[in-house]
């Protein structure tokens, strides 16, 4: 996965300028990133606290580890099933 040059910190103080009153325009060329990026930024970040951030980006790590957990647990199954099935 692709990691951002901006934390959620920062990412977040953006947002707070943008609801502040700045214009989208305008915070998309001081910062250095598309206006695209902003709205996408508002849609997952949007009325979060730098808090509620990290508790968000602790449970997508830990979903994403538990979907690779069970990804292997259902391959091994399948290799077991395989196994299992041939005739000896």
């Amino acid at each position: 996965m692709k990691r951002t040059r901006f934390t959620e910190e920062q990412i977040i103080a953006v947002l707070k300028e943008a609801e502040a009153g700045a214009k989208t325009g305008d915070l998309a060329r001081r910062h250095g990133v598309s206006e695209a990026t902003i709205y996408n930024w508002k849609a997952r970040y949007g009325g979060l606290e730098v808090s509620e951030a990290k508790r968000l980006r602790a449970l997508e790590d830990e979903n994403a580890k538990l979907k690779r957990l069970l990804a292997e647990a259902m391959l091994d199954n399948a290799g077991l099933k395989d196994l299992l099935a041939k005739n000896w």
